[in-house]
């Protein structure tokens, strides 16, 4: 009998153990579905008053967010008791009341308290640009009048919470206003484009005297009309280390190496623009493991219309682009494959869920990108699933009663809400009898996946358990490493359990900067017989081409329900 006791036990383990393996290649159990029909998410009020408009937006490793407005605007809604640097009293007086610096531009938001606290800024960061180093510090370049050449730091801190903003000596080579930003596979950074000025450069520099590098791309796409139709061009790294670079219709591929163009795509069908102005977004769809990350398509979506500057500046507002486009960037066969949303929309975010689908949040649907140049918010979220059938892939979600249109942004938490701040059509703190006032307000769209009614699906208690490399930190490029969650019931009729890691953006004026999601490869998955724990060993992504040393999300996908996510990191060896 203790024979075939040990047996029964044996075989037991035997099959949960090829049950897991096989679950984690993506087969289903074949027991249970869910249903998301008619989940249309819901929206939660945070702060009456985030002192600052939103108008850029970086969440940190350390779960903050910071957020900053333009220096220019003068008095913000956050007062300061003393001036920064000087230490100065700032009091009552009209005079004070006046100065700028008696006023935070930016702030720090944390996220679990729900609170803020205010940061220096030295020089003007409007419309400036952002990425993230390895190391999880965040690099701010550019902005207006004395901040266009300059370089910020923001390093995140702990529980002292006496971090802040820092500006390098050293100064980029051109001023950079509207421009973009990427993170390469270096641990440095290209920023792209400004206003009027048609190279890039590399930061952080390597000594001094490098300089810019010409890109004739720039004065090609260049629309004097409309005061550019090529800001803020949407900037993607392909996962063999090339640039993608899209600015008003057209596109190419830069490789950052050889500083050289070697590929020229096709311009996007459609008439209107896509850039700043007339302001579409743009997303990198998820890479995936199963083609070994091989496969890069992106997605440029809305925009304005041909001439919705100068109608705007005219007191008419013209409809803007419901167009979608996809295009794959690698390969050899390029075609952009356009589809339609039920709205114009422009100045949006797109944003990357963890379930991969892709969020459209923000926005107007008349006029262009600009102070007053805009009507009509969109209040009502756009929910693509990018794996449907063309035609179905457009879900609408719950509307929400605040306009979020030019300088708001909007980003993914780790819990899975989805940040929303800002708006602001002014060119300083407007509330009363304009159309769209000023907006402080903070909200966060609760997406449909996080519904009570999924708790039981929810992965939880996520654990990086092991990390590779023989070093305390870091997951080295192309090593093995373990992940502990627990589970209650598995979804089926053919949802898998999935692992994806992502890289949150630098979002400003419709764009999130070095976005990027990866589907994991799972190689091994074992569930304990009781309490619901599963171990899964992981293969992290192959080099720095596909994903860039930094800091990521990852996140346990139990069919459409996702867990909450723990920051890892990915390094050289």
């Amino acid at each position: 009998m203790a024979y075939e006791k040990m047996l029964f036990i044996f075989f037991t383990k035997t099959m949960i153990t090829i049950f897991f393996f096989l679950l984690c290649l993506g087969v289903s159990d074949g027991t249970r579905g869910i249903s998301l029909e008619g989940s249309k998410g819901k929206w939660q009020f945070l702060l009456k008053n985030t002192g600052v408009v939103s108008m850029h937006m970086a969440l940190t490793y350390k779960n903050t967010v910071i957020m900053f407005d333009e220096i220019g605007a003068g008095p913000s809604r956050y007062p300061l008791r003393k001036r920064f640097g000087s230490g100065r009293r700032c009091t009552r007086r009209a005079k004070d009341l006046m100065d700028s610096t008696c006023f935070a531009h930016s702030v720090e938001y944390d996220i679990s308290a729900n609170s803020l606290r205010p940061l220096r800024l030295d020089t003007d960061p409007w419309c400036s640009s952002g990425s993230f180093l390895s190391n999880g510090t965040i690099l701010g370049t550019g902005g207006y009048g004395k901040g266009a050449k300059r370089i910020r730091y923001y390093t995140p801190c702990g529980k002292n919470r006496q971090c802040d903003w820092n500006e390098s000596k050293n100064y980029l080579s051109d001023e950079r206003w509207y421009a973009s930003t990427q993170t390469l596979s270096n641990d440095r950074a290209i920023i792209v484009g400004g206003r009027r000025v048609f190279t890039y450069e590399f930061v952080p520099k390597m000594g001094y005297g490098e300089k810019s590098y010409n890109l004739p791309f720039l004065q090609q796409t260049y629309d004097k009309s409309a005061k550019g139709n090529n800001l803020y061009p949407f900037l993607h790294l392909s996962s063999d280390g090339n640039l993608f670079i899209f600015a008003n219709r057209d596109s190419i591929l830069l490789n950052p190496r050889l500083n050289k163009v070697i590929k020229t795509f096709p311009r996007i069908p459609g008439d209107g623009s896509r850039s700043y102005p007339s302001s579409g977004s743009s997303v990198m769809l998820p890479l995936d493991h199963r083609d070994n990350f091989q496969k890069v398509e992106v997605m440029v979506c809305g925009g304005a219309a041909t001439g919705a500057l100068r109608n705007a500046g005219k007191g008419r507002f013209i409809e803007g682009l419901r167009s979608c486009g996809r295009m794959v960037i690698t390969g050899n066969n390029h075609k952009w494959e356009m589809e339609y949303m039920p709205e114009p929309r422009l100045v949006h975010n797109m944003l990357i869920l963890p379930t991969s689908h892709i969020l459209f949040i923000n926005g107007a649907k008349l006029g262009c990108a600009g102070y007053d140049n805009a009507k009509n918010a969109s209040l009502e979220p756009y929910l693509y699933n990018p794996y449907k059938r063309l035609g179905t892939r457009i879900t609408i979600l719950e509307s929400t009663n605040i306009a979020r249109m030019y300088h708001s942004s909007a980003i993914l938490l780790p819990d899975g809400r989805v940040l929303v701040g800002g708006g602001n059509p002014h060119g300083r703190y407007l509330f009363r009898n304009v159309s769209y006032p000023t907006e402080l307000r903070l909200q966060a769209f609760i997406p449909h996946y996080m519904d009570k009614r999924f708790n039981s699906f929810r992965p939880s208690n996520l654990t990086i358990e092991s990390y590779g490399g023989g070093k305390s930190y870091g997951i080295v490029y192309g090593r093995e490493f373990e992940v502990r969650f627990m589970v209650g019931k598995f979804v089926s009729n053919n949802n898998e359990v999935k692992f994806s890691a992502y890289a949150p953006p630098f979002t400003t004026h419709g764009l999130s900067m070095n976005q990027r999601m990866l589907k994991l490869r799972c190689k091994r998955m074992v569930q304990k017989i009781s309490g619901g724990w599963v171990t899964a060993v992981l293969e992290a992504p192959p080099s720095p081409h596909v994903a860039p040393a930094g800091y990521y999300l990852l996140t346990v996908v139990n069919g459409a329900i996702p867990s909450m996510s723990e920051w890892i990191q990915f390094r050289n060896a």
